[in-house]
């Protein structure tokens, strides 16, 4: 029985990881004002903020259209026997609906398994990566859902950001909210739980919350898989990736520009470290 992938774009997989293990990206919709952009396919992460700094049009995002997935799902039908869908938490998208719905539309027979990661970013990803891995490697769709299931639980991120203010206009700031109470400058530091966003600190320097991201890396006993993912801030995210070749092999920690569909909702100035392992 061959198993396919399919994730979409909040999952920030590198599309030369996409492509060697053969995972499908279903894109999120982008709009600034009446214009209309795939995430990751029709606007770059470049383009993107250039584009946030010029347009008088505040950005949003939207969710793939189904027909997106009853495509890839009709043309993966042809050659797999199986099918599994690791979508975005379904607590801040309504994604993973819409990835089911499509399971109804399809014109080809096929077993299709929609998973709520309950989380976003690489850390979606490493659970689609190791999805893909197993499939690779001849699992069954049981074998590839017990994977996927076993994975769940094991990634988690930290992010640090300049404001919450673009995750308070997108309306995704969920337990974070106190956060916006302070009068000081300050650092937040925000995680995923229960697939909501969470506050997991403050700091008062940039510096301080960059110590915070290697130390919730350095908390973990075992890692297999490790990411450090920015917003317009690539200098930042590379002196971290070199300062974490103390943890974790060097040459092993991905490093991402982050989607515009992502970058719409935490603004410019996100630094974010995803990771699999074991605490």
């Amino acid at each position: 029985m061959t198993v396919k992938i399919v994730t979409d774009s909040v999952a920030d997989l590198p599309p030369e990881v996409a492509q060697e293990l053969d995972i499908t990206v279903i894109p999120l919709v982008l709009r600034f004002g009446a214009e209309t952009y795939r995430d990751g396919v029709d606007l770059t992460p470049d383009q993107f903020y250039q584009k946030l700094q010029t347009s008088k049009a505040f950005p949003a995002t939207s969710v793939p259209p189904p027909d997106a997935y009853v495509a890839a799902y009709d043309r993966l039908a042809e050659e797999a026997d199986a099918i599994v869908v690791v979508a975005v938490t379904s607590r801040l998208s309504a994604t993973h609906e819409v990835a089911l719905q499509a399971v109804g539309q399809m014109q080809k027979k096929c077993r299709v398994e929609v998973v709520d990661s309950q989380t976003a970013t690489m850390a979606e990803g490493f659970i689609a990566m190791r999805a893909a891995q197993a499939a690779k490697e001849g699992a069954k769709l049981k074998e590839v859902m017990e994977v996927v299931n076993k994975d769940i639980p094991r990634v988690g991120f930290l992010a640090a950001f300049d404001t919450l203010e673009y995750l308070r206009r997108g309306g995704r700031i969920g337990r974070a909210q106190a956060l916006l109470g302070s009068m000081l400058k300050i650092n937040p530091l925000i995680t995923l739980k229960d697939g909501l966003v969470e506050a997991a600190g403050r700091t008062r320097s940039r510096s301080k919350a960059i110590d915070q991201l290697y130390d919730y890396v350095a908390g973990y006993s075992h890692i297999e898989e490790l990411s450090v993912g920015d917003t317009a801030c690539p200098e930042e995210a590379g002196a971290l990736c070199e300062r974490l070749g103390a943890i974790f092999p060097r040459e092993r920690i991905y490093h991402s520009k982050m989607t515009p569909v992502i970058g719409t909702h935490t603004g410019p100035g996100l630094l974010l470290v995803a990771i699999l392992g074991d605490k």
